[in-house]
């Protein structure tokens, strides 16, 4: 499987990744992608664009790799310490690059793997959140992506330490075989910080690829959910719902699924 690490030489967390990357491990210059650097160590290959990664509309045309990594910052107003990551795509309109309502290929199993290798340094960064986060945001790809951050502001984004965790998680999840043993969920419903969609990661054989959060419900339809599924890279076995989370659309939500006869579970059954 060969991997694709994106970063963005306008994104202070991203260079700060590379740093970390090509200190960690004996990477060599390869051929530049459009005047900018690039490097190869074994099944992976580090490329950085010019523009920000949110707006690297189908860079998978330009570079051949089965999954898609990119490695940016990662920003809220509250500026917590966090380290987190998700997969790419819009629920609605494109306001941060992608098109919209199209999602991008979610790598579920990689997607829990990298979230379970960031947990394992929880307590190395005990002021950092550890979270998993919505689908969201750009580029549009038609291969495999996940995105991995620092967050929230510049001083974070430039902190070593974060830097090299986010290397060493990158690393090991490119080396090591993707989970064995798991049942593979599209998620619905909850905040863009899916707490309880952690706890389901964390706790059970459940991956999941895609998450729509609450306040994106109101445009989910059949086709869009029908997207979500498919654009899951391994097949879904049922949909997640995190039931609390669904608010006023819970009944418009689970009449869709009747409809197209989708299996789906509640978070809250399966935690009890």
């Amino acid at each position: 499987m060969q991997y694709a690490i994106i970063i963005s030489e306008k994104d202070p967390a991203g260079i700060n990744i590379r740093e970390c990357l090509l200190q960690l491990c004996p990477f060599k210059e390869i051929n530049r992608l459009e005047s900018h650097p690039a490097h190869k160590y074994r099944n992976c290959r580090i490329y950085t664009i010019g523009e920000e990664s949110v707006r690297a509309e189908n860079i998978d045309k330009k570079i051949e790799a089965d999954l898609f990594i990119f490695a940016t910052r990662h920003q809220s107003k509250q500026g917590i310490h966090s380290l987190s990551c998700h997969s790419p795509g819009n629920w609605s309109k494109a306001d941060f690059g992608g098109q919209g309502s199209k999602l991008c290929i979610a790598p579920a199993l990689k997607l829990k793997q990298a979230y379970l290798e960031l947990k394992k340094h929880q307590k190395s960064v005990q002021d950092h959140d550890i979270t998993l986060e919505c689908t969201h945001h750009g580029p549009y790809l038609e291969k495999p992506a996940l995105y991995i951050e620092i967050g929230s502001t510049e001083e974070h984004w430039k902190n070593k330490k974060a830097g090299n965790i986010i290397a060493q998680v990158i690393m090991n999840i490119t080396e090591k075989p993707p989970l064995e043993d798991q049942q593979i969920a599209v998620g619905i419903g909850g905040p863009h910080y899916c707490n309880n969609f952690k706890k389901i990661i964390e706790r059970t054989g459940i991956a999941v690829g895609h998450i729509c959060p609450k306040y994106h419900l109101e445009n989910l339809d059949e086709q869009l959910l029908k997207q979500a599924i498919e654009k899951t890279k391994e097949k879904v076995d049922f949909i997640l719902l995190d039931w609390k989370g669904l608010g006023k659309e819970k009944g418009r939500i689970k009449n869709i699924l009747n409809k197209l006869n989708i299996e789906y579970k509640r978070i809250d059954k399966l935690m009890q």
